[in-house]
């Protein structure tokens, strides 16, 4: 679970030295998230199953890292968008989040951190 919501937090997020690059904050996470088309394409990118675009590859790449650093490298606006994004997942999307989780949290390292940033927030998430 932790792994999506860093997944989706850092769309499109470069990795710098001290932290991720702001550079792709302005894209529209909720938008990705309720577009069906758009969704597929950042899914199966991040399962290795589709195209990615240059953001994709990006959030593939520092994905591992903001993983075990508990997304230390995030700005605040990448952290909130990602907590959101495990929400909607969690709830509208559970079978894609199975996936992901699978794919990038296959033993659960990392879930528990992110639910209690969910918890943190207000929002309640489902594992």
């Amino acid at each position: 679970m932790k792994t999506f919501v860093a997944a989706l937090a850092l769309f499109a997020v470069v990795a710098a030295q001290d932290s991720y690059t702001t550079k792709f904050d302005n894209i529209d996470v909720d938008e990705i998230l309720n577009s069906d088309r758009l969704f597929k394409s950042y899914f199966q990118c991040l399962l290795d199953e589709g195209r990615c675009t240059p953001e994709g590859n990006e959030l593939k790449r520092v994905l591992p890292n903001a993983l075990e650093t508990a997304c230390a490298k995030c700005s605040e606006k990448q952290r909130s968008a990602g907590v959101r994004a495990i929400k909607h997942l969690s709830e509208k999307r559970p079978e894609e989040f199975k996936a992901l989780r699978a794919r990038f949290d296959p033993e659960n390292k990392y879930v528990d951190q992110y639910v209690r940033d969910a918890e943190k927030q207000g929002l309640a998430v489902t594992v």
